[in-house]
């Protein structure tokens, strides 16, 4: 596999990361789906509603 696909992929999973966690969603499992998924994962989370927040 390419360098440059391998760092794209990995960025694109923090990113995921980052994201899941603006909705109220585990960051590292999202990381580690991103890492398998990739762009399916991130189309997954622009869909999915942000979770209520558990003190509210």
């Amino acid at each position: 596999m390419n360098e440059e696909y391998v760092v794209g992929w990995g960025t694109l999973a923090l990113i995921n990361a980052g994201l899941a966690q603006g909705k109220n969603r585990s960051g590292l499992n999202w990381f580690l789906l991103s890492l398998f998924l990739g762009p399916i994962a991130t189309l997954l989370l622009v869909i999915v509603e942000k979770r209520a927040n558990p003190e509210e």
